[in-house]
């Protein structure tokens, strides 16, 4: 196997999702249940990752549990969403560093919405860990889309065979088998590094640790 690059989804792999306290006070916000908020929020979730405006997802949020949400609120949202994705995973980031030492290209290839998408690109230092960014917004293209995965493999310089894709979601990998890319799903970093690094020939995490302070959207 010739691989060349790996390429990462952002939520779920580089950080970690939501946490129930999260959860439970964006609901409360809303004024509904953590159970409604969840439906609710992922409802039109592909069509606001494919680059719809984010006043106009949080406002059909409102209307569909029956409510009117004002600015300041719409906005106090869109800044939760945010945090709700803020929490990086610091062995993952420094384990880009080990891949580039090695010769390995990196990659981020994300469904997101412009808000985060350009906390990310403000973030100090963050995609510098990266040779390649595609975000969904950006692109108009959302995963599991052909399209996604060939920009990916277009900004890397390589061919679909020889990258390797990690994603938390099923169909977003059954996306990356279906355009040529090799793909495994993403479920913890240990169950990574224990099933999938070595068999594909990747490096071994050496790298320093990073802080988590240093590592946050907002710290």
């Amino acid at each position: 196997m010739n691989l060349r690059a790996v390429i990462f989804d952002y939520g779920n792999v580089i950080c970690r999702p939501p946490t129930p306290q999260q959860l439970s006070e964006a609901a409360s916000l809303c004024g509904i249940t953590v159970e409604d908020f969840c439906v609710a929020f992922w409802r039109n979730r592909r069509e606001y990752d494919r680059g719809t405006d984010p006043i106009g997802y949080w406002q059909d949020i409102a209307a569909s549990i029956g409510r009117i949400f004002d600015r300041s609120l719409v906005a106090e949202l869109m800044q939760r969403e945010i945090d709700f994705w803020s929490d990086l995973d610091t062995r993952l980031i420094n384990w880009t560093q080990d891949l580039r030492r090695a010769g390995f290209r990196t990659g981020i290839l994300s469904n997101l919405p412009r808000t985060l998408g350009e906390a990310l690109r403000a973030k100090p230092g963050f995609l510098n860990h990266f040779d390649q960014v595609t975000f969904s917004y950006e692109l108009g293209a959302i995963k599991p889309e052909p399209e996604i995965y060939r920009h990916a493999i277009q900004g890397l310089g390589i061919e679909a065979n020889e990258a390797l894709f990690l994603d938390d979601r099923p169909e977003n990998v059954e996306g990356a088998l279906a355009a040529g890319l090799n793909a495994e799903i993403f479920t913890t970093w240990e169950e990574f590094l224990a099933r999938d690094r070595a068999r594909y020939g990747l490096p071994k995490p050496e790298s320093g640790v990073v802080s988590e302070l240093e590592m946050r959207l907002h710290p």
